[in-house]
């Protein structure tokens, strides 16, 4: 790794692996652990940093000097982008989704603090953004700029879920994540052993474009994996009282914090699917935090 890379690795902590007891489990005869990804940074936490990791690598080995990419009002992925970019002395380029209207989000509002140029554009233009899969394949890239599609997802960000993967110590049987691009899933699919079952968790509605996504990112084909469409709650950052008050007593009980985007959705899935006797006894589940939890300013009740 290079050594700008391997100085910040450094400063971050140890991703641990929690059991979360609860009668329910118990009753069912199943395991469920969490692997704390959210533990890494307080910025670059779970998988921003995982699939940021190796597209860094290859933009820093080939002399770039500006990294460019898209995202949301909220994107834990552009935050996690301009706070490397700020500590690599890399300029960054934040293609957000939608007109500015009004105060920038607090998430936006660091970004800029960290040097991003924030570029808003139309929703329609934001969905043509996202046919642009490869590092070069934005038209009119300039001399050392470097694009990274939405979310970090491109095959490099592959090889840094894997790793994550390899930190697992226990064995199991079942490993889940939450699915926004797929890039993720892509990663513990391609990196976990044959036999456990993948499944990815969708955070949005009318997910099942995921499927091929994922397919295409893996590039050979594997039968032990699913995304699981039914606990999005109405679409992306879309939540209900029903979610806010699982995290809530969730979070009560093991203190670890959520957010309703991603974790909280999985997690809910996840109890649900025990209560419902859709995994065996005896079986062992991970589930990974993603980390996000800056996406939690984006709800009122939980700053």
């Amino acid at each position: 790794m290079l050594p700008a890379l391997g100085d910040l690795e450094k400063t971050f902590n140890r991703s641990s692996l929690t059991r979360i007891t609860e009668p329910l489990f118990e009753l069912r005869g199943v395991e469920l652990w969490l692997k704390r990804d959210d533990l890494l940074h307080p910025v670059i936490s779970g998988n921003k940093w995982r699939k940021l990791k190796y597209s860094l690598q290859h933009a820093l080995s080939l002399g770039a000097d500006t990294l460019i990419s898209m995202g949301g009002a909220y994107s834990n992925h552009l935050h996690a982008l301009a706070y490397t970019g700020h500590v690599l002395g890399l300029k960054t380029i934040g293609f957000i989704r939608g007109e500015q209207a009004g105060p920038l989000t607090p998430s936006l509002a660091d970004m800029r603090a960290w040097g991003m140029e924030l570029r808003f554009i139309s929703r329609a233009d934001y969905r043509q953004l996202r046919q642009y899969k490869s590092w070069q394949a934005l038209p009119d890239l300039g001399p050392g700029q470097y694009w990274l599609p939405e979310g970090g997802a491109q095959a490099l960000a592959l090889q840094g879920i894997a790793e994550l993967v390899h930190e697992l110590d226990s064995p199991y049987d079942v490993l889940c994540a939450p699915c926004g691009t797929g890039a993720t899933l892509a990663g513990l699919i391609a990196a976990a052993p044959a036999q456990a079952d993948i499944i990815g968790f969708a955070a949005l509605k009318n997910g099942g474009f995921l499927t091929a996504d994922i397919a295409a990112l893996l590039g050979r084909q594997q039968d032990n994996w699913q995304v699981n469409l039914d606990y999005h709650f109405g679409g992306f950052a879309k939540t209900n009282a029903e979610l806010m008050a699982f995290i809530a007593v969730f979070e009560a009980k093991t203190e670890i914090p959520l957010e309703p985007v991603y974790t909280g959705k999985m997690l809910y899935g996840l109890y649900e699917l025990v209560k419902k006797d859709y995994f065996s006894a005896g079986q062992r589940i991970i589930a990974i935090h993603t980390g996000g939890l800056q996406g939690n300013r984006g709800f009122g009740n939980r700053l």
